[in-house]
């Protein structure tokens, strides 16, 4: 948790992600990112010594429900505000009219997903959403974005929501999935396994099936992707200029 704690630290103090006065809703999934997550953000209180309220929200999509009694025993215990959003409308109903090559879309549910959470954010007077993305998920999608979208991006870690008069946060954004699943073996945090139909089958899971064999053969690729996610001031990329003809 040291490790999850520092990755923290860092990313508050470069993105500015989190301030005294906060009400952050989590978005909880019960999986092993998220779990770690709420339990960093709750200790990261008294760590950085910052007055700031947490509530975890999970969002029912509508997949198979899962007995997650064990989950709220935990959050109880840990005196962390739940709730459970029914999403509207069901995500997985909506889902299922767009099924291509047998897989549900990713994209779709994810978009639905944070606009579930903006609202329950809403209703709980929260002024911030927070994320359980890591540092290897910046990493996915950056190849992602880059063989299926032909462009150079990931997620930020901060994302001012203007219409949702809302603050987007990642604060994991410097954390290592390795050391995610290093607390969750060392640790007494619950999870629940993924009910989605598409878990383990999707195009994210290529991509980190790929980049495992890419490290083995280049480790210094990891890291260098990681500084790649910063690097704006070397890069080298193809731009356009108007031509005489043209302008005239």
């Amino acid at each position: 948790m040291n490790k999850i704690l520092g990755a923290i630290k860092q990313a508050d103090l470069d993105f500015n992600l989190i301030e005294s006065g906060d009400n952050i809703a989590i978005g909880l999934s019960y999986g092993k990112d998220s779990m770690v997550f709420v339990e960093a953000l709750r200790l990261y209180k008294y760590f950085s010594k910052k007055d700031y309220n947490i509530i975890a929200i999970n969002i029912n999509l509508g997949f198979d429900k899962l007995d997650n009694s064990v989950i709220i025993e935990y959050l109880k215990s840990k005196d962390i505000e739940f709730h459970e959003e029914i999403s509207e409308p069901n995500v997985y109903e909506v889902l299922k009219l767009h099924i291509k090559n047998d897989k549900l879309p990713c994209s779709i549910c994810s978009r639905m997903k944070k606009a579930a959470l903006c609202k329950a954010a809403h209703k709980y007077n929260c002024n911030k959403i927070a994320f359980a993305h890591h540092n290897d998920d910046a990493i996915e999608t950056l190849l992602l974005n880059a063989i299926y979208g032909g462009r150079i991006a990931s997620f930020k870690p901060k994302t001012i929501l203007s219409k949702e008069n809302l603050i987007c946060i990642r604060p994991m954004v410097y954390a290592k999935e390795k050391d995610i699943t290093h607390t969750i073996k060392s640790s007494n945090i619950p999870i629940l396994p993924s009910t989605c139909p598409n878990n383990k089958h999707t195009q994210r899971e290529e991509m980190k099936n790929m980049l495992k064999d890419l490290y083995k053969k280049y480790p210094e690729a990891k890291n260098n992707f990681s500084i790649l996610l910063q690097n704006f001031d070397h890069n080298e990329l193809w731009i356009k200029e108007e031509s005489k003809e043209k302008g005239s």
